[in-house]
């Protein structure tokens, strides 16, 4: 089987490459390669058999339609997108571009291809479009997100998102491109860029920096390990069926604080501190960000009970083996923190 996959440089694609090539599939990886973006994550697989790295824009039409005619693939999984809330909130525009206009391109790309194959692989093509829990907005402290809750975007991240799964929908619905999407809680995990929470606070406490906290800490979201997620991927691909959604999450509700604190202890564990002292010692609470929603977690039962899957990882296994791969590749963030970003704060709104 032979995947096009949006994005695979990034965090969860570069880990979905991976995931797809050890099962034995094909992959043509088309990436922008904007900041989040790094070729180094997959430096073990760019010369491996069935492995095509193509370096461009989901905004490109045309060239969206010679990659088709070229390699035709027998589905798209899409996860190229602007996906940092923070920056979302300094400049909001290349999200809509990029997780819009771009998602509109490939759509349009795929249709026109789907509509030449053959009926075999017309009725085994699939669009598998990846999303995020944040278009559900915030939830109380009770509850969880289901396939059929209302979407109430609050970022311009988030927003951009739910117009990206409406488009997405609506090829299904009008035009029978046979879509799936996917909903996921926060990943962590190998390879996430270094301004998310996880690797923030890791690279911040190694160096002997302040680790911030935003607001009161008690913020919560449902934690996913990212190879749990790229199976699920394999998995709605795969199983799930024309015009639906999944959820998928981790089991994993934690506060901010509780992660931040138990980063703290694992690196007290495998790496302590030459002075003798706690690195929750370095925990600094900060403003909150503008529209921080305070709570997700996700209902997962649906691909479960449907499809079969659920997570392989617990959050204690998962966040050890995640402190473990940042301690020993100090080399993958050293590559990316080269003067485009330097941990600083973002998501501030130009303030």
């Amino acid at each position: 089987m032979n995947f096009l996959i949006t994005g695979g440089c990034g965090f969860i694609g570069s880990n979905l490459v991976k995931a797809a090539l050890a099962l034995g599939y094909s992959v043509v990886n088309l990436d922008k390669l904007t900041y989040a973006g790094n070729l180094f994550s997959l430096a073990d697989v760019e010369n491996a058999p069935g492995y095509t790295f193509v370096h461009g824009d989901i905004c490109d039409g045309e060239l969206l339609d010679e990659l088709f005619r070229e390699h035709q693939p027998d589905g798209v999984l899409h996860l190229a997108a602007e996906s940092h809330v923070d920056r979302s909130i300094d400049g909001p525009e290349a999200f809509i571009q990029t997780n819009i206009v771009g998602t509109f391109r490939l759509l349009e790309a795929a249709k026109k291809y789907w509509k030449t194959l053959p009926e075999k692989k017309k009725n085994s093509f699939r669009f598998l479009h990846v999303s995020t829990d944040e278009v559900y907005g915030s939830l109380g402290p009770e509850g969880f997100f289901t396939e059929k809750t209302p979407y109430a975007p609050n970022s311009p991240y988030s927003a951009s998102k739910a117009s990206s799964d409406h488009l997405v929908r609506s090829y299904y619905h009008t035009y029978g491109l046979p879509i799936v999407t996917t909903n996921c809680s926060n990943n962590y995990g190998p390879c996430q860029f270094p301004e998310k929470l996880v690797p923030l606070v890791l690279n911040r406490a190694v160096k002997g920096e302040s680790l911030p906290v935003y607001g009161d800490g008690m913020n919560i979201r449902d934690w996913l390990y990212v190879e749990d997620h790229c199976s699920a991927l394999l998995t709605v691909f795969g199983k799930g069926r024309p015009g639906e959604t999944y959820n998928i999450g981790g089991n994993s509700e934690r506060t901010n604080i509780h992660i931040v604190r138990t980063l703290c202890g694992l690196l007290d564990e495998f790496r302590p501190r030459k002075d003798g002292m706690k690195y929750e010692e370095q925990i600094a609470f900060v403003p909150d960000r503008p529209g921080h929603d305070r709570r997700y977690a996700i209902d997962a039962s649906k691909i479960k009970s449907e499809l079969g899957w659920q997570p392989q990882e617990t959050f204690e296994t998962g966040i050890r083996k995640t402190v473990l791969w940042y301690l020993n590749n100090s080399r993958w963030t050293e590559s990316i923190l080269d003067g485009t970003y330097r941990c600083e704060r973002l998501g501030l709104g130009g303030k």
